[in-house]
């Protein structure tokens, strides 16, 4: 490989025209328009290497996504009505006959694993951009699919899989087998309907809770039960099959930095894995794929442990999976093309020897999502008030369904976008990565980038030192408080002034940039700055000292020295009102500083900080806003699913009160306090928008 890794990475941004000719010379059915059956970067993403190819795409959006970017895209693009109906079939098989499309991409939502789905598609005439549905059948059940995998020699996990679903049947079971034991909805994903039971007296609780969620998400609330292996790695294996009797494996990548049972960080190649090892897990993937006459892109998943260096077959995804791009960045290659391809009965365009021959470097993958990690990772949606990221570069990638002014739905998923790098290492790899999620600039709702930062740069997974409990195993380290620097307030000090002041210039007597010495020449400014239930108040003066000089003081609060800056340069434009930079006397300063109401966003330094300017008092009370002290609030907007406790019932800290829908994540709100419940505000499949009351105690405000 002498190649450099961005000459690679600029060619593999370009593959279409490498296998165009073989797409159209072996194919027997062209797809000349294609529609796309899902929404955000998926559809952008199957838009981009369609146009390519010079094939029409036809886009569909919901209400609540009908300015959204996928929606935008093509102008053949269809409203289908209310935000459940990506999920339904016939209106989207209607959609297609009546826009004359030849054939439908699926994504990689619940459709693209939906048998019946693909059926009705060839009921109509329509290909479907996936495999075939006695492929889908036999891999989408995870009972039937490890007795498969057990005939095709492929090493399954030790469990029950069986028909029987009486609880006190599953927990004999999960005694044999032994504590403890991760139940998981025979046709789930993403880890929906999937709970871990770590003793015998919390086996049935566990049950129903992934009983119920596997109901809801799939209609299906048949589990299996298996071993859970306390310490291990989820790797799984890319692979793709033509209907000629070609299946090739393309690497391997690790997803086990996880949360929520949901991956945040992919990579490939697999860290510190034998190189055997390795070649043994292709084999097992493609002898997964063969047994069931597979065809199209799939990933054979496995769990790794770490302590005896064994791998079981866990399940197949029958789809592209959402982190389909770092095996596309280390082998070059476009595997939505390569669908397409297969859609259209061509061959592979490369075989297991050129796929193998053609792998380079190490690719990186961090999936940035609207939530909050301090609280438990819940989800948040809203508009995307500013939005700054990362440029785009041949080895740097960006895949995402949204810009600024876009709104993140409460009603899907709340990833804004994947950031894919690659480098030549897997220690450039993760430099680059830290360097360009310290370039993205979000406001508008709670995000990941800076706890995905953490992670990257935490010791243990620069060492390469990874497993599914990582998060859990590192959590003091990755959740410990960060020091605000004073700067910090310094600079969001500034912001407020000068946004605040009318014209910033030498020749207004009332700016603070003025030469004279009009206006108001000395401000004490209050911010309140929250991590977790924890609020902090910091008062800063600032003294205009000359035209755009300034001395500021911090000043002390509990655990903090006041700190003083004196003759701060500023230089600031009105033309650009969020960016500030500052000369002090030990360093230069560049901030942008974006305010939303009461609440400020300050990023310095790669890295984002959120104060707030506190209300008084007495502007509440003319308000007449209730005091929220002894309710429990809706965290997000939400459905509530269900009530766990009534109205005079006495609770117990952290005893779980309701369960919440948001965003496809189930979430339990628990009682903060021991008390009294008073009042039950919102019941059983009520909206919430966040920060509605749901449950009152006693002695709340009147």
């Amino acid at each position: 490989m002498s190649r450099p890794a961005s000459m690679h990475l600029l060619r593999s941004l370009r593959p279409v025209s490498r296998h165009l000719s073989t797409a159209s010379t072996a194919s027997p059915r062209r797809i000349k328009n294609l529609l796309v059956a899902n929404r955000g970067e998926i559809a952008l993403r199957v838009h981009r290497t369609a146009s390519q190819l010079g094939t029409t795409t036809t886009t569909l959006y919901t209400d609540p996504d009908a300015h959204a970017e996928h929606a935008l895209v093509s102008p053949h693009s269809v409203n289908i009505g209310p935000p459940s109906a990506y999920l339904d079939i016939e209106k989207i098989v209607r959609v297609a006959k009546e826009r004359g499309c030849d054939a439908i991409h699926p994504g990689y939502g619940f459709l693209s694993e939906n048998a019946h789905f693909a059926r009705r598609c060839t009921e109509e005439g329509i290909l479907f951009v996936g495999p075939p549905p006695s492929a889908i059948d036999s891999m989408g059940n995870k009972s039937l699919s490890k007795d498969i995998m057990i005939s095709a020699g492929v090493p399954c996990i030790p469990g029950y899989h069986g028909a029987n679903q009486e609880p006190a049947y599953l927990l004999s079971e999960a005694e044999k087998i032994g504590f403890p034991v991760l139940i998981k909805a025979v046709k789930g994903g993403g880890g929906k309907g999937m709970r871990i039971a770590r003793k015998n007296d919390e086996f049935l609780a566990m049950l129903e809770s992934a009983k119920t969620e596997a109901r809801n998400s799939f209609g299906d609330e048949v589990v299996l039960v298996e071993k859970y292996i306390t310490t291990p790695r989820h790797i799984e294996v890319q692979v793709f099959a033509d209907a000629h009797g070609n299946c090739v494996a393309l690497g391997e990548r690790d997803c086990s930095i996880q949360r929520r049972h949901q991956k945040i960080l992919e990579e490939s190649p697999a860290p510190h894995l034998d190189d055997a090892i390795r070649k043994d897990l292709w084999k097992k993937a493609r002898d997964a794929a063969l047994a069931v006459g597979y065809r199209g892109a799939g990933t054979v998943e496995f769990i790794f442990d770490n302590d005896s260096g064994e791998f079981f077959f866990m399940e197949m995804n029958t789809r592209l999976q959402v982190e389909h791009p770092v095996t596309e960045m280390v082998t070059e290659t476009d595997l939505v093309h390569w669908q397409l391809i297969v859609a259209e009965g061509g061959k592979l365009p490369l075989t297991q020897e050129q796929v193998e021959a053609q792998m380079n470097g190490h690719a990186i993958e961090a999936r940035i999502y609207a939530e909050n990690p301090d609280m438990n990772f819940i989800p948040d949606s809203g508009p995307l008030l500013h939005l700054r990221t990362p440029k785009p570069t041949p080895t740097v990638r960006i895949d995402a369904g949204f810009k600024e002014g876009s709104i993140i739905s409460s009603h899907y998923d709340p990833m804004i976008a994947k950031l894919i790098v690659k480098a030549e290492t897997r220690d450039l790899a993760l430099q680059k990565l830290v360097a360009a999620l310290e370039e993205y600039e979000v406001v508008g709702m709670s995000t990941n980038i800076d706890f995905l930062k953490r992670c990257a740069a935490h010791p243990s997974f620069i060492a390469g030192e990874v497993e599914t409990g990582f998060i859990e195993k590192h959590r003091d380290e990755l959740f410990h408080r960060r020091t605000t620097p004073g700067e910090v307030y310094s600079q969001a000090a500034l912001g407020l002034l000068l946004s605040d002041s009318l014209v910033n210039s030498a020749s207004d007597p009332f700016s603070f940039f003025a030469s004279g010495a009009g206006g108001i020449q000395t401000r004490t400014i209050t911010f309140l700055e929250k991590h977790k239930d924890e609020e902090t108040e910091v008062k800063v003066n600032i003294t205009r000292t000359g035209n755009g000089m300034f001395d500021i003081r911090v000043l002390p609060t509990a655990g903090r020295e006041a700190e003083d800056y004196s003759s701060v340069v500023v230089e600031y434009s009105p033309s650009s009102p969020k960016q500030i930079t500052a000369f002090y006397p030990h360093t230069r300063l560049e901030t942008t500083f974006v305010r939303v109401d009461d609440k400020i966003s300050v990023f310095q330094r790669g890295t984002q900080y959120n104060l707030s300017i506190p209300a008084p008092k007495w502007f509440e009370k003319a308000l007449g806003v209730k005091s929220m002290e002894n309710s429990v609030c809706a965290p997000m907007p939400c459905k509530v699913l269900k009530v766990l406790v009534a109205e005079g019932e006495e609770v117990t800290a952290d005893q779980p009160l309701v369960v919440i829908e948001s965003m496809k994540m189930e979430t339990t709100i628990r009682s903060p306090k021991d008390g009294k419940v008073k009042k039950i505000v919102h019941g059983q499949g009520e909206m919430c928008k966040a920060g509605t009351e749901l449950v009152e105690f006693e002695g709340a405000e009147a």
